[in-house]
């Protein structure tokens, strides 16, 4: 299973709007006899790839897959019949599929005779997948904050200057991070401020994220490098605000204005129409907590600096309306990573599946 996990994160951030999924085939003696993973929505499943690898050496062995085989037919068929098909006995997975339209496939399997295992290294499993698998629980994109920041939680010097606050090895890693999100979003004063790109550099690879900037009063201007041709760019306006002059290959968006800000819910929910299933948030301390004020703050990563800069320097986060510490959005600590000089944190609400465990 745990070689599975390894196999589904070969694909991440290039399978949306489906899951990233792993799968290993055993042979009847127990060796291992076909690998195979999801590459990407439209493709075959890691179920189909690892049976193809494995051809008749799959008839009365085990399939051990990181996802509960699918029990539908979409663009490809159900996963479930592909391994009745093959003949193969058993079958282990790690998390129950927790989409409706595809859920089924171990009770199928159950009712053929096949021997079903559920819930093997499910923790390990949902960790690798929880951008897609928090997405369909919450039926709108997961949602990660991403910022670096000092010591003492500021973003910028008082004289506004920013760069660069955490190192090299820091930087880098936030541009894995945003390789393996759908889309990346930013708010106007980022915009003004920083006039980003939002694309992948440092050597990354991979898709480059969907880029959604906020400009709800129209003022992105013409030559803003978000709207050159490195990836597709939707612009998001108020619903009565002239929008940008946009090629072919950028979107406008228009979404009502709710106490002199962009309706982010509502924003949500539209990209999820576009099947996007992740967005990373990489605007400032007021974009931060529109989100964080309305519950919307699903994961949090935080890369922080050796460095102080006192009250007169910019704050990570804006107000978001909480008084007292029990108003406070509390999040849980994952995982705790040094680069370089500096300290990634990677931060969970405390609803997520699991999310409870450790909470203070």
């Amino acid at each position: 299973m745990r070689r599975a996990v390894e196999l589904a994160a070969t694909a991440l951030g290039a399978t949306s709007p489906n899951p990233a999924v792993g799968c290993v085939i055993l042979g009847a003696d127990g060796t291992v006899v076909g690998e195979g993973f999801h590459p990407g929505a439209g493709q075959p499943h890691a179920e189909v790839g690892a049976l193809a690898a494995a051809g008749e050496r799959a008839r009365g062995g085990t399939a051990v897959v990181t996802l509960e085989p699918c029990a539908h037919t979409g663009r490809t068929g159900p996963c479930a019949e592909a391994l009745l098909l093959a003949g193969v006995a058993r079958v282990v997975y790690a998390v129950p599929d927790p989409d409706p339209a595809a859920a089924g496939g171990a009770e199928r399997l159950r009712a053929a005779g096949v021997e079903v295992i559920g819930g093997v290294l499910r923790a390990e499993a949902e960790r690798g997948n929880e951008l897609w698998l928090t997405a369909v629980r919450l039926k709108r994109p997961c949602v990660t904050w991403k910022f670096g920041s000092t010591l003492d939680g500021r973003t910028a010097a008082p004289d506004g200057t920013s760069r660069w606050i955490t190192g090299a090895e820091s930087r880098r890693d936030a541009h894995t991070l945003r390789a393996v999100h759908d889309a990346v979003l930013v708010g106007s004063g980022t915009l003004r401020a920083d006039d980003p790109h939002l694309g992948l550099r440092h050597g990354v690879a991979g898709r480059p994220p969907l880029r959604v900037v906020l400009d709800r009063e129209g003022r992105l201007p013409p030559g803003a490098r978000v709207l050159d041709d490195a990836a597709p760019t939707l612009v998001v306006t108020g619903p009565h605000v002239p929008g940008p002059a946009v090629d072919g290959r950028h979107e406008v968006l228009r979404v009502p204005v709710v106490d002199g800000a962009l309706d982010v819910g509502v924003l949500l929910d539209a990209l999820w129409a576009r099947d996007v299933r992740s967005v990373l948030l990489e605007g400032g301390a007021r974009l931060a907590a529109s989100f964080a004020a309305r519950g919307l703050l699903d994961r949090v990563v935080a890369y922080v600096a050796p460095l102080l800069l006192g009250g007169g320097a910019r704050p990570v986060l804006d107000d978001i309306g909480a008084p007292t510490l029990a108003a406070g959005l509390r999040l849980r600590l994952g995982e705790v990573t040094r680069l370089g000089d500096d300290v990634r944190l990677l931060l969970r609400a405390a609803d997520l599946p699991g999310g409870e465990e450790g909470a203070r």
